[in-house]
């Protein structure tokens, strides 16, 4: 596609609603990330990560007046660092797609945008690095992200429900599963056709 997507001011409560979502589901995963075996640098990473996506969550409650859910029991993640990398890369990726969106009708949270581009750096990272090892991990690292890759689809569809965003759910749509495949085959995840639907 050769022109930008803008969305309406209309769409601005839509996006908040899905990014306090997916900023309490981030919370949680980097909260359980870092029961696991890491190295002393990714978990130092970790808990600034806690750090930030807990103001993110805090300025989107405050901006829709609710309070998010508080779960008892944070999400399982895999134990081997291999396949929990990929997850947090992953829905980082999702989360920058979707902050990307939000500073269209919110120009004055690009603060968040720009700690989100910093998280999916730092993972990118962790993941060329583990692809660089090469190995059993590099090959599991490989098939994680194909199941992973295999979710996306409805967990965006999920992300786009929503009466506002209807007029605009197959491009934005489209564009997010692009985006997260091209960001994903260039660090050495993902090759040849990966299907989209």
């Amino acid at each position: 596609m050769t022109t930008d997507l803008l969305l309406p001011p209309s769409c601005e409560t839509a996006l908040l609603e899905r990014f306090l979502k997916a900023e309490a589901m981030a919370l949680w995963a980097v909260r359980a990330a870092q029961a696991k075996d890491v190295r002393p640098r990714v978990l130092s990473f970790l808990l600034r990560h806690e750090e930030e996506e807990a103001k993110h969550l805090k300025e989107f409650e405050r901006r829709l007046g609710v309070q998010s859910a508080v779960r008892e029991k944070l999400p399982r993640m895999p134990s081997q660092w291999w396949a929990l990398v990929i997850q947090l890369f992953g829905y980082e990726a999702l989360g920058l797609e979707f902050a990307k969106l939000l500073v269209q009708v919110q120009p004055d949270l690009r603060e968040i945008l720009e700690d989100e581009l910093v998280h999916v750096e730092f993972f990118e990272q962790e993941v060329r690095t583990v692809l660089e090892e090469g190995g059993q991990a590099a090959e599991g690292a490989k098939d994680s992200a194909k199941a992973w890759w295999r979710r996306l689809p409805p967990t965006v569809d999920r992300y786009l429900e929503g009466e506002a965003l209807e007029p605009f759910r197959p491009e934005l749509r489209q564009r997010m599963l692009t985006a997260i495949q091209m960001r994903f085959r260039q660090v050495g995840l993902l090759d040849g056709t990966i299907s989209r639907s």
